[in-house]
């Protein structure tokens, strides 16, 4: 029997069903082109904005990335209202205003802030989020500055001014005072002697520890390990200590509020 296709008088008669097919399929074909076509052009502007946001935020220059996950931050978020007992959207706002502060100060500034995001930000958002009981801020070790920059920014938005204190060697390993004082300027405030005040040497030293042993201060920041004795004895009644993972044992009158990333927080006894 003669193939369908081969005979004339059948061709004829599906001529129109065949047109009618070759019309469809070339719409089909266009559109899929088309949609490619879009496809292209979204991964081209992806990839331009891919190596963007790479320049401004990827790790050259830091101790890591700053790209965080949505997983990352909503981690964050329930760690800062574990210890901070926020119960809110503060924790989150106050982290995203964090890392904008973050990101901003390392585009101004010279250097870095040592740490990862969750770890910088999540120091940002729980020091003002646990109420100090006053301004005083002391940062043990301080790299190049941005992070006291910042937290004198995170604390002025609770309506706290702080008078902030360091202590380091600032021996240009890496922190050099000139490029400290400039960082600190990014945070705003007065600038004036009496609202910053640097301390040259090492906490170790009982010289340098009686030099800003004045006050009692309301905030403590210890980078590194250091005698927490002698910490515990320069923080105000209910002052807030933040301990990296190598700060070593808690002393008595420090109490534990829980981990947020890389950092253990502590209150200071109230009882003097």
């Amino acid at each position: 029997m003669p193939s369908l296709l081969s005979n004339r008088l059948a061709k004829r008669v599906l001529r129109p069903a065949f047109a009618l097919v070759e019309q469809r399929m070339e719409r089909v074909t266009t559109a899929f082109q088309t949609d490619l076509d879009a496809l292209h052009h979204e991964v081209a502007d992806l990839r331009r904005q891919s190596y963007g946001l790479g320049l401004l935020l990827d790790h050259a220059g830091r101790d890591g990335h700053r790209m965080p996950t949505a997983t990352q931050v909503d981690t964050l978020v329930r760690e800062v209202r574990a210890v901070s007992g926020d119960d809110g959207e503060r924790a989150r706002h106050d982290i995203t205003v964090a890392y904008r502060h973050l990101v901003a100060l390392e585009a101004l500034g010279a250097g870095g802030l040592a740490g990862t995001v969750s770890d910088v930000c999540g120091r940002l958002a729980t020091v003002p989020l646990l109420t100090p009981p006053n301004g005083e801020v002391l940062e043990i070790g301080t790299a190049h500055g941005l992070f006291a920059a910042a937290l004198q920014r995170m604390l002025r938005r609770g309506g706290v001014e702080g008078r902030l204190t360091i202590v380091d060697p600032l021996d240009g390993s890496p922190t050099r005072e000139d490029v400290v004082r400039g960082n600190l300027t990014l945070g705003g405030g007065n600038g004036s002697a009496d609202a910053v005040r640097l301390t040259r040497g090492g906490f170790g030293d009982a010289g340098v520890r009686e030099r800003i042993a004045d006050r009692r201060y309301g905030v403590i920041v210890v980078n590194g390990e250091h005698d927490l004795v002698a910490v515990r004895e320069l923080a105000a009644p209910g002052a807030v200590v933040v301990l990296g993972p190598d700060a070593g044992s808690r002393p008595a009158g420090l109490t534990g509020l829980g981990r947020v990333a890389d950092s253990v927080y502590c209150r200071a006894d109230t009882a003097s």
